[in-house]
């Protein structure tokens, strides 16, 4: 049985990691750290091009586990017909969510109170006062209520929100209320002050805030995605987004990153952050967390965490 784990981080900086395995650090290197056949258990880099997250799979002929440091597993997803049947595909659930909650808080009130204004208008030396809108008595929708969503929830209670809708793939209830399907999205749209993207990218939500979606939104209503680029039509938000009609807040984009002469960059009613709910101070710490869990689960033969999927698994 090989027992090479390759990780992103210094094995040295990780406390608590579990005697047995043969631990090398790889980051994206364009030398491999060892035979790819001899790694058992992959920790892939965090926030590195898809192409470069998935060059070793074709070789990892032995691997068991693939583990992201990502809520997100989009990036790893076309290398995983490259795997044998059996690997366990493990997302970073419990990583990101202080940090994405927190940036999407910061993102609503900075839209809705015009801090972006505030900070042109500093440079310009200009006292620019007048009426904005709150957040507090607005209806919040958040589509996709993983546990990202739940953790925005949490930060949005103080605020002494009107309502929060919840919309996830599958209707359930939680201690807070009912979660609504997919199905529903057209008639909770027109209610909503705030719509909230934390969705996974797949085929069910590419393209999901299109022409129809952004439609639907009422006036004056803001749209903050926090989940992926291309969940959003950036055409059909361009156009909405000219009219004045909506506004947004977004951390992602599509493309991403942008390009210095990409007309959204210059549209009204936008703010933009460069793609960084996840790193902040909080990462490291909870990702070691992480990892120390998982690997000595995987060595003392315990199930593992966060497991979205299994090479080679019938999905029907």
């Amino acid at each position: 049985m090989t027992a090479d784990v390759w990780l992103p981080i210094p094995p040295d900086e990780i406390e608590g990691l579990p005697e047995g395995p043969e631990y090398r650090f790889w980051n994206g290197a364009e030398e491999f750290p060892a035979d790819p056949a001899d790694c058992a258990f992959y920790v892939v880099p965090y926030m590195k091009p898809s192409p470069l997250c998935v060059r070793p799979l074709g070789r990892m002929s032995n691997v068991q586990v693939v583990q992201t440091l990502s809520a997100g597993i989009d990036h790893v997803e076309p290398g995983l017909g490259r795997l044998p049947a059996g690997v366990r595909l493990c997302n970073a659930r419990g990583v990101h969510e202080a940090s994405t909650g927190e940036l999407t808080l910061a993102l609503i009130l900075a839209s809705l109170r015009g801090i972006p204004d505030f900070v042109r208008a500093q440079d310009r030396g200009e006292w620019l006062g007048g009426f904005r809108p709150a957040l507090a008595d607005k209806n919040v929708l958040i589509v996709g209520y993983g546990s990202i969503g739940e953790a925005i929830e949490d930060r949005l209670v103080p605020f002494e929100v009107a309502r929060v809708a919840r919309v996830a793939r599958s209707e359930r209830t939680t201690a807070r209320g009912p979660v609504h399907p997919l199905t529903e999205l057209p008639a909770l749209l027109p209610q909503a002050d705030v719509v909230i993207l934390s969705t996974p990218l797949n085929e069910t939500t590419r393209g999901l805030a299109g022409a129809d979606f952004l439609s639907r939104m009422k006036d004056g209503a803001l749209l903050v995605n926090v989940a992926r680029g291309p969940v959003v039509d950036t055409k059909a938000l361009l156009a909405e987004l000219e009219t004045g009609r909506i506004t947004a807040a977004l951390d992602v984009t599509d493309p991403e990153p942008l390009a210095r002469e990409h007309p959204l960059w210059r549209a009204p009613g936008v703010l933009i952050s460069p793609h960084v709910g996840g790193p902040t101070s909080a990462f490291l710490p909870r990702a070691k967390r992480l990892l120390v869990d998982q690997l000595n689960r995987y060595v003392n033969r315990e199930p593992l965490r966060n497991v979205i999927l299994t090479t080679g698994a019938s999905t029907g």
